[in-house]
């Protein structure tokens, strides 16, 4: 048994994605940032279909390569042969949506980092772990990353492994044409073709379109040139078709492509070309490397193009394997496949990064508590920022680098708090909600439009809390569920995640299905946060009732997490002793119980810094390991 399926060989570059659609490259405003380069596509999109997947590259030491190997690692991707060179930069490409026909982009590849692989950065016993090595030709065109690509190959068969080539031809990084024509894909080329076809034989499948065949071929004559590959080799060969599918051809190559094996096709609109092919190869090399035959290979390949020609992006458009099947049982009900809600659904909540099946969370987002205190001590409301950074070192202190923690702080306050915590590995939620507002008002660095949350980290997730109950005039639950809707569109368009805490029990009287009834309701309207925080219920039924409501509508909810309300530590323990035996419960957001007593002490002059930390540190404490033994002592029951 090998440890690994695949190993792709190659590009790797943050890609560059304008942002507006319909314009120039040149008119572009604004630009998303995804990894790229066909092969870590390639290892990303069948990390997602459930194969363990690794990449060999090489990338800058600086921001865009930390980001590639971070990305890769959320994505499930092995990084043992992500290589940082110390000396070059990561690669860029800049890209866009100018229509249907045209998707121009530059491609920033001078001296880059994946340029410099070389043999060295080929361990044997690495290669020896995969069951295939997949390479792509852009590395066939360099002496010094062809070196290595041929090395990787050679371990491979020696260890039995499968061999692919994706042949990736991209003329301007063969140095065909100049640095405006990196959408150019075919250029005639007796040098490439011969550099092509000197390594053929060394693979079992060759994957390419028919203008990329043309090449390895020597032909643009399509059978021609299949025919030319052919007699240099007995892979696999796969010709894709765009519209028309793909077409396997095992033996000979007969007089047509429609003779050659196919699978189900997906008519969808399409919307982006770029990233297509390293779909397609992700799904084939899934269907392949899975055993399957090769007209359901195909239609793993064909799926996974159609969901990367529908999307922005490359990678990030790829699906997940519990989507892709998803998407087999309901067929293609929108051509437009980023517009079927329950599919963009399916895609975010499957793909989305990270797990937190534990949720510690020290909320001090607080502003209008804060600033009582404040006024109550007499001073100035700046003093508030500085406190919140003491909550902050209670925080990492009581986490120590573990998973599972994690704060709720604001902005308009707590800004220094805040930003120190990026990148901590700290859960971090950020409010959005003006305090104690009803009908539902945002904080005003929002904006009208939620334009606001673009300045967002994405690490960042957006915390709604909204004062509803069931039986809300109806004005005012209009005006709030608008504003709701809203900022959850917002938070999707800027690929935040959301959480959303409701209190009915502040509006109006409440019973066993109150909770549940609200969650419903805002599943009905379109909402689908990927977190809930409710109230701390006494009530097995409560919370039975609030948790099927989740389940019965969002299967991929990533949870919910218990309020404190300013309650008693005794109160807490026994609301997390009813919670905690719900699986779909992951934890706590608790705030004053934490903070209240050491900050008024603090803002009066009474305790110094040291003071303040200590205690919070100790009630933060106490209260993970409250919730800690009420969720052993479920264990233990069960």
């Amino acid at each position: 048994m090998k440890s690994l399926d695949l190993i792709t060989i190659g590009r790797s570059s943050v890609d560059l994605y304008g942002a507006q659609v319909g314009g120039r490259l040149e008119d572009m405003g604004s630009f998303n940032k995804y990894i790229g380069g066909s092969p870590t596509n390639i290892a990303a999109g069948t990390a997602r279909l459930g194969l363990k997947s690794a990449l060999i590259t090489r990338v800058g030491d600086e921001h865009m390569g930390r980001f590639i190997r971070e990305e890769l690692e959320r994505e499930g991707v092995d990084t043992r042969g992500v290589v940082t060179d110390p000396e070059r930069l990561t690669a860029l490409v800049l890209l866009g949506i100018r229509d249907q026909e045209q998707f121009p982009l530059i491609f920033y590849r001078e001296n880059c980092a994946d340029m410099a692989l070389g043999e060295e950065d080929i361990d044997p016993d690495f290669i020896a772990e995969a069951r295939c090595v997949c390479a792509t030709g852009t590395h066939l065109s360099h002496p010094r990353t062809e070196a290595a690509v041929l090395k990787a190959l050679r371990l491979a068969r020696e260890h039995g492994a499968l061999t692919a080539l994706d042949i990736d031809y991209r003329p301007n990084l063969w140095g065909l044409a100049g640095h405006g024509a990196g959408e150019s894909r075919f250029i005639e080329s007796e040098r490439v073709t011969a550099k092509l076809q000197s390594t053929l034989p060394l693979f079992d499948l060759i994957v390419g379109t028919e203008e990329e065949f043309h090449i390895a071929g020597g032909s643009t004559d399509t059978i021609e040139a299949l025919r030319n590959v052919r007699a240099l080799t007995n892979a696999v060969l796969v010709c894709k078709r765009g519209p028309m599918g793909a077409s396997a051809f095992s033996g000979s190559i007969p007089d047509t492509l429609d003779e050659g094996e196919a699978g189900e096709g997906f008519p969808i609109e399409v919307f982006n070309v770029l990233g297509a092919g390293d779909g397609f190869m992700s799904g084939l090399l899934k269907g392949w490397l899975s055993g399957e035959n090769w007209p359901t290979a195909l239609k793993y390949a064909n799926a996974c193009g159609a969901f990367a020609v529908s999307r922005h992006g490359c990678a990030p458009a790829y699906p997940s394997l519990e989507e892709l099947e998803y998407f087999f049982r309901t067929g293609v009900r929108e051509k437009a496949l980023r517009k079927d809600a329950a599919l963009e659904q399916v895609h975010w909540a499957t793909t989305r990064h990270g797990d937190w099946p534990q949720m510690r969370v020290f909320a001090f987002d607080h502003r209008m508590q804060f600033e009582a205190m404040a006024d109550e001590a007499g001073v100035s409301h700046e003093r508030i920022g500085e406190f919140k950074k003491l909550c902050l070192q209670a925080a990492m202190t009581v986490a120590d680098g573990r998973h599972g923690y994690g704060i709720l702080c604001d902005e308009r306050l707590g800004r220094e708090a805040l930003h120190t915590a990026s990148g901590s590995g700290l859960w971090i939620g950020r409010p959005v909600e003006w305090p104690g507002s009803r009908p539902l008002a945002l904080e005003p660095a929002i904006g009208p439009d939620c334009g606001g949350l673009n300045e967002w980290p994405l690490e960042n997730v957006v915390k709604l809390l909204c004062f509803y109950h069931p039986d809300d005039d109806p004005t005012v639950k209009e005006e709030q569920e608008s504003t709701v809707k809203r900022l959850f569109a917002a938070s999707r368009r800027n690929r935040l995640e959301m959480l959303l805490e409701i209190i009915p029990s502040k509006v109006g009287p409440c019973d066993d299905n109150t909770v549940a009834t609200v969650i419903d309701r805002f599943y009905r309207i379109g909402v689908f946060p990927d977190w809930w925080k409710l109230e701390p219920m006494t009530s097995h039924s409560a919370w039975q009732k609030a948790c099927d409501t989740i389940k019965r509508h969002d299967p991929h909810s990533r949870g919910i997490v218990v309020l404190g309300l300013d309650a008693p530590e005794k109160e807490l323990e026994d609301s997390f002793a009813v919670a905690a035996s719900f699986d779909l419960v992951k934890g706590f957001a608790v705030g004053r119980t934490i903070f209240a007593h050491a900050a008024r002490r603090w803002l009066s002059g009474a305790i110094d810094d040291q003071t303040a930390i200590a205690e919070m540190t100790q009630n933060y404490a106490n209260l993970c390991t409250v919730w800690d033994r009420a969720r052993a002592s479920r264990g233990a029951a069960a």
